[in-house]
């Protein structure tokens, strides 16, 4: 089972806790949604535990503010052995006019684990 790059994988409302100086949304927050996100993308194709293994392609494009839903989207987008890439994209919706705003995207690789925690091969397609 995959996601469709539309279909949110998780939707979430940064509290005020979560604002840097700058009153801003703190860039390890973001990436901590980001990566949740991809585990539960990474767990379906893997059909059970996975690891993320790497980031690549790290883009923060604009600041999420408070009040700001976030939409995480997810998707396949290559697969090997035993890995898969994992594009992942933020999407702020904000204000009355509920605009939609790109705030980051990358590529997250994450990798299928046995029952010791070590790498195994991806279930067939």
């Amino acid at each position: 089972m995959t996601d469709s790059p539309r279909d949110p994988i998780l939707r979430v409302v940064p509290q005020p806790s979560d604002i840097n100086s700058n009153g801003h949304i703190f860039g390890g927050w973001v990436l901590s949604q980001m990566d949740i996100a991809g585990g539960i993308v990474g767990a379906r194709i893997a059909q059970g535990p996975t690891a993320t293994v790497a980031i690549e392609a790290m883009e923060f494009i604009a600041p999420i503010l408070l009040r700001d839903l976030i939409s995480v989207y997810a998707h396949l987008e290559r697969r090997g052995r035993t890995s898969m890439g994992i594009r992942i994209e933020v999407i702020a919706t904000r204000g009355r006019d509920q605009r939609e705003v790109k705030v980051t995207e990358g590529l997250f690789t994450f990798v299928a684990l046995d029952a010791d925690h070590r790498p195994r091969p991806l279930p067939p397609v």
